[in-house]
């Protein structure tokens, strides 16, 4: 005989972790599993060292703002990012004032955020980008330099060893965060896996083989369980949060929306300083302009990192190819994400990528020395001695279709469901975790609708999440509001603000 639950999520990262949250919140009794294919939640992309940590909030992030040929800003992707990022802050505050998620400070930290360039062209940008952010409720706390002197106070290692005529510039603001997604993660699935009655349920080191569309609407899955033996688990609603794995599982489910979708593998890695008479030096996420061909994943910066309360610094990401969708997957996993259905797509994309491409190939081969050159961009007093290499996590970025080009690289996130919404995929990454909530929220309301839009739900979520995204973009009172109460109960009052 099948088991069954109501609900079922695939991968013990951030993203179920905040689904299972949100759900039980708001439907106590649906009995609920997580199936993790590793021996441990947390082990892939929400890993600590397999991500660098920000709490994106558009503030630093340069992708965010582009400039266009008059020489204008948008500001409207930092706007959005960093509301959802709000969004996110008020439920992980309404978890710690209810004493469902332990002390805060084991997995967010006050670090401002800076955007740093060099060069008159540069300089120009970073200014224009100022002088649109300053103007919008989001970022009027932002300060803005070209002094040498005030850029050294911010962040010391930057300006060490410069020369005096070249042109700077940054922008610096105390409200940013380093998060720790692994331990975020780690403590909701504690949360939950206390309840009474295993209402929620956490199984690792079981993997997900196939899994059908039966004729009332409802899902059944077939496990692998480590160990040996099979097991089939029968839900009414499966979310596909397992990172790169996900677009496996979604092609497996045979829904149509899934058609099309394929998926571009990016690997990472990083130069990790630990040592204190340096990691003390710097108190900042500094994130500076993209190379020529590299992908916005791939925005040099030099951040402060602290994990299980010790602090270490972080630069890069190199970025580099491989044919893995997980940085525990298989070689093979590129090959056999091809559809006819997305074959088309990804043609498309390989021929009008090719700068992409190329540029992932000579990241693969550099050499530690090449990597500290270009660290010493930032800090030029560098040691290639004082820095080791950390492999980060996989991101696998979405490629879909597209009428005009045929198909398209996409970055970012995106939810794929079926059209009676008993199935959900979560697609892509970055800014993925820091706006997890606000994604969550969105699936629930496509997923849920006639429940989502009861007075049951709406009472509960304005519980939970009092001011959403839009409303806040739009009323700059409310967003100074919600910045206030987080703070205060995220522990977010950053001692070092200049």
């Amino acid at each position: 005989m099948d088991e069954a639950v109501d609900i079922v999520l695939v991968g013990a990262g951030v993203m179920s972790a905040t689904l299972a949250t949100l759900l039980n919140e708001l439907e106590p009794e649906a009995r609920i599993e997580i199936i993790e294919r590793l021996d441990t939640p947390a082990s892939e992309s929400s890993f600590a060292w397999n991500n660098a940590g920000t709490g994106h909030a558009g503030l630093c992030e340069l992708n965010y703002t582009p400039q266009a040929d008059d020489g204008s800003v948008t500001i409207d992707k930092a706007v959005q990012i960093n509301t959802m990022f709000e969004e996110t802050k008020q439920f992980w505050s309404y978890l710690v004032e209810h004493g469902e998620l332990g002390d805060p400070s084991r997995f967010v930290h006050p670090v401002p955020h800076m955007s740093f360039v060099r060069g008159e062209k540069d300089v120009q940008f970073l200014r224009a980008r100022f002088d649109a952010m300053q103007q919008h409720p989001c970022f009027d706390a932002m300060q803005y330099t070209e002094d040498n002197e005030v850029i050294a106070r911010w962040a010391p290692l930057l300006m060490v060893d410069r020369q005096p005529n070249e042109a700077f510039a940054a922008t610096w603001t105390d409200a940013g965060t380093d998060v720790d997604f692994g331990a975020l993660t780690r403590q909701m699935l504690e949360r939950l896996e206390a309840l009474p009655d295993e209402q929620v349920r956490v199984s690792t080191g079981q993997t997900i083989n196939d899994l059908e569309r039966n004729s009332d609407g409802s899902w059944t899955l077939k496990i692998d369980v480590k160990g040996g033996h099979q097991r089939t688990l029968r839900s009414r609603f499966v979310f596909l949060g397992a990172g790169g794995a996900s677009l496996h599982l979604l092609q497996k489910s045979g829904i149509p929306e899934s058609k099309g979708y394929a998926g571009f593998p990016v690997s990472g890695q990083w130069l990790r300083c630990d040592k204190p008479e340096i990691v003390s030096q710097h108190h900042a996420k500094v994130y500076s302009k993209a190379g020529i061909g590299a992908p916005p994943m791939s925005i040099p910066h030099l951040d402060t990192r602290n994990v299980d309360g010790t602090p270490s610094l972080l630069f890069g990401p190199f970025a580099g190819f491989t044919t893995k969708f997980l940085k525990t997957g298989s070689i093979f996993d590129l090959m056999r994400s091809v559809r006819s259905s997305n074959l088309g797509p990804m043609m498309a994309v390989a021929r009008d990528n090719f700068s992409l491409v190329k540029y992932l190939l000579e990241q693969v081969r550099l050499s530690h020395e090449q990597r500290v050159e270009e660290l010493q961009a930032f800090y030029p007093a560098a040691k290639g001695e004082d820095w080791r290499l950390e492999v980060a996590g996989q991101r696998v970025q979405i490629i879909k279709q597209d009428p005009k080009k045929g198909g398209v690289l996409q970055f970012g996130t995106e939810i794929v469901a079926a059209g009676d919404g008993s199935l959900a995929a979560l697609l892509g990454a970055s800014p993925g975790a820091s706006t997890a909530t606000s994604i969550m929220l969105g699936l629930i309301e496509r997923c849920f609708p006639e429940k989502f839009a009861s007075t049951a739900w709406q009472t509960r979520l304005q519980q939970i999440v009092p001011a959403r995204a839009k409303a806040m973009a739009q009323d700059g009172a409310l967003l100074r509001d919600v910045r206030n109460r987080t703070s205060l109960t995220l522990k977010l009052t950053d001692s070092t603000a200049a």
